[in-house]
């Protein structure tokens, strides 16, 4: 239940909804999967199974994990996290994307609230500070960055691994928060997508 309530909170709190912003479907067409908090092949073994068919046929797949899922081994990119250090890592990102100017601008402007005050609040998450954090390399946290700001139709998967924390809804309104800064919600094969 606390898994579930996380993540009702957050994404209710961010989208006015509690569920996955894309059906199932879209897993076979999405040309990024951003997975964390989820061994999702173990657990969810038929979505898993579409993300590896989706990799086979090109898709780029980035795990943020402390733990090496076997999805990490076909990764394009497997950042391990110290336990409890999602905001920060995220905000990390987000930092980034900022930083660079790889935001979706018209999508934030005429689609989100408050840039100005994420803007402030993730000013102090360098990628060098938030390795002293979380222990995520800087210039890999930059790569994970860039790469998801900058793919298209790029879906963001997440499940107990993030949201039975203390910190839970703050991590589940960080990640909603990375895919409105980037323009991926909305649109077919983005979103953010609870298991």
């Amino acid at each position: 239940r606390l898994c579930h309530a996380s993540t009702v909170v957050g994404l209710a709190a961010t989208f006015g909804s509690g569920a996955m912003t894309n059906s199932i479907n879209e897993f076979d067409d999405a040309d990024l999967f951003f997975i964390t908090g989820s061994d999702t092949t173990e657990q969810h073994p038929l979505i898993g199974s579409r993300i590896l068919r989706a990799v086979d046929r090109g898709a780029k797949m980035i795990v943020v994990d402390p733990r090496k899922i076997k999805l990490a081994r076909h990764a394009d990119m497997y950042l391990r996290q110290k336990c409890g250090t999602d905001v920060a890592w995220v905000n990390g990102m987000m930092n980034v994307i900022i930083s660079e100017g790889l935001e979706a601008k018209e999508y934030v402007q005429n689609r989100v609230e408050n840039f100005e005050e994420l803007k402030e609040l993730v000013k102090e998450y360098t990628p060098e500070y938030v390795e002293t954090i979380s222990g995520i390399p800087a210039d890999e946290l930059k790569k994970a960055a860039r790469l998801y700001a900058t793919t298209p139709k790029a879906m963001i998967v997440y499940s107990m691994g993030i949201t039975q924390h203390t910190t839970g809804v703050d991590n589940v309104k960080s990640l909603a928060n990375l895919a409105m800064l980037t323009g991926h919600v909305g649109f077919e094969c983005t979103g953010v997508n609870p298991l």
